[in-house]
């Protein structure tokens, strides 16, 4: 966990001889080479904004993705408000007094000294510009002995069924705005099953600022009809609603005859995803004009009745690092049965991070639920098996999970559960997977038709299966990439997706093959998808297309 980080330039080097290794079959090859540059990497170069295939990922993560994150000043140690590294008096309380203390007083870090702490309740950062900091993840270690059904209640599906909702939500180190945590924990004991996004349990808490002109994709200024409630640093909310004929849907699938053709109206749990929901921050207002941190991620069309709009209060600014989180270890659930010995979820969370965490024994590892903005950075998930590793849903959007680890399970997958992997769904865009080892998982697009979103750079035992209803529509939308994937065991599922996803690009994978779960596209006709240096891996150039696209930005 504390190894050192290539530079940009060094992983980028296309021009450099560089010694990788080349996978075909399961069987590793040494590769030694200049490498090759696709011809879209070129494209991008000149387009990179509205390419049709590949999106724009630069500002993928906290503070759009820079690379030292915030050291924010120590405020407090938890030794000092009671708590005992003897792994057998509860640290719970203290922990969350310092949290809760620091929050008081504007921020600051709270430090957790090595030592193993025994936590019998959630350890919960609630306030902006808070941080909980270990020692290091292998020093600072937090034994969680209760799950999340036993602290707060059973958790049911939204959407029927006796599903448990702790199988992709919540975690017993979970950030989340104070009043965002109370009202979605009174609901959930209320057995009022809640949506759990930007505007509130019932979709409803927002207010418009201003109705906005149309636009499109990629561009950084918005003309709108009102400023008068804008300002530079305001975090707003994008809102886009969906047209009776489906036509934002259709245009987050790339649009053409395929998506037109699409049956769009039976696909229940996808239209409760709508209206869309993008959080983005105002860098300057001048007359009728806003300019956005980000580009914008989709036309904004009349039809659409898009409208900048207010959202329930984000948590911004906080963080947790260098600890471990070990729950009791527990046989894994039965599917979707998760009691919810979870690990660290953004919730409503915006310019937040991990960083040098671990969590172990978990029903879910690390989740971003209507969190965006955020980056996860130097994690990793291990012990028995956990059903979702990395869980990014609800409408979560340009967040960056880099240099994260997958490690191999210690115990059998007890009969009738799931191993998914890294998780996107809910129509979330805009994310990046890079530099990743999964020695076990799969790429699992959840359905809820996410789209935009890049996995770059990452070896993986594919030997995981996705989920998602069919009420949920496709698994993927437009402009999905892989970029330079080594598959080690040559599965082809979820990894070589020209077939699936539409205007998507799979770029530098090794030859990989059908078997086990094997998928047809949700769209019919040319999917307008590419394909190039096909069994090839750590050829392409540049090798990883986030931090490519991070040196064009620069």
């Amino acid at each position: 966990m504390g190894r050192e980080h290539p530079t940009r330039r060094g992983v980028l080097g296309g021009a450099i001889a560089v010694a990788a290794v080349a996978v075909s079959g399961g069987t590793a090859q040494a590769y030694t080479g200049r490498g090759e540059t696709p011809a879209l990497w070129r494209e991008f170069r000149a387009t990179p904004y509205t390419h049709p295939q590949i999106p724009y990922v630069a500002r993928a993560g906290a503070r759009s993705g820079i690379r030292r994150l915030p050291r924010r000043k120590v405020v407090a140690n938890v030794r000092d408000y009671g708590a005992r590294p003897d792994g057998t008096t509860d640290a719970a309380p203290a922990i969350n007094r310092a949290l809760a203390e620091a929050g008081a007083r504007g921020g600051g870090t709270v430090v957790v000294p090595p030592g193993d702490y025994r936590v019998d309740d959630i350890i919960r950062i609630a306030h902006d510009n808070v941080v909980l900091r270990g020692a290091g993840s292998a020093r600072t270690t937090l034994h969680a002995t209760k799950n999340l059904t036993e602290l707060i209640g059973p958790y049911g599906s939204r959407y029927g069924g006796d599903k448990s909702s702790w199988s992709w939500a919540g975690g017993l180190i979970w950030l989340c705005p104070q009043r965002r945590w109370e009202s979605l924990t009174t609901a959930i004991k209320a057995k009022a099953w809640p949506f759990e996004g930007w505007t509130g349990n019932k979709r409803d808490e927002w207010e418009t600022l201003t109705a906005a002109a149309p636009a499109r994709r990629g561009d950084r200024t918005l003309r709108v009809t009102d400023t008068s409630r804008l300002h530079p640093g305001d975090l707003v909310l994008l809102r886009l609603a969906d047209d009776a004929d489906h036509t934002l849907l259709e245009h987050m699938a790339g649009g053409g005859s395929g998506p037109e053709a699409y049956t769009w109206d039976d696909k229940t749990k996808l239209t409760s995803y709508v209206p869309y929901e993008w959080p983005v921050r105002v860098t300057s207002v001048r007359k009728n004009t806003v300019t956005l941190e980000r580009p914008l991620p989709l036309d904004v069309r009349e039809e659409w009745d898009p409208r900048l709009t207010t959202h329930v209060r984000a948590l911004m600014g906080a963080g947790v690092e260098g600890l471990t989180l070990q729950a009791v270890e527990t046989p894994q659930s039965p599917h979707l049965l998760d009691k919810g010995y979870n690990g660290v979820t953004f919730q409503c969370a915006y310019d937040c991070w991990a960083d040098d965490i671990v969590v172990r024994h978990v029903d879910n590892g690390f989740g971003l639920v209507g969190a965006s903005a955020c980056t996860l950075r130097r994690t990793r998930v291990e012990g028995r098996g956990a059903h979702h590793p990395y869980f990014c849903r609800e409408g979560s959007h340009d967040n960056l999970t880099e240099d994260f680890h997958i490690a191999q399970r210690t115990a059998p997958a007890p009969p009738g559960t799931q191993l998914h992997g890294i998780n996107v769904e809910g129509l979330s865009s805009y994310n990046v997977w890079s530099r990743g080892e999964m020695e076990m998982g799969t790429f699992d697009s959840h359905r809820g038709m996410p789209f935009a979103n890049v996995r770059t750079d990452i070896t993986v035992d594919n030997n995981g299966r996705h989920g998602g209803d069919a009420s949920a529509g496709p698994l993927f939308g437009a402009r999905f990439t892989h970029w330079n994937i080594r598959v080690t065991n040559g599965r082809a599922g979820l990894m070589k997706i020209d077939a699936l996803a539409p205007y998507s690009a799979t770029v530098g994978i090794n030859e990989v093959r059908e078997f086990d779960q094997t998928d047809v596209p949700d769209f019919s006709g040319d999917l307008h998808s590419r394909i190039e240096l096909y069994g090839t891996t750590d050829r392409v150039r540049p090798r990883n297309l986030y931090e490519a696209q991070r040196e064009l930005s620069l």
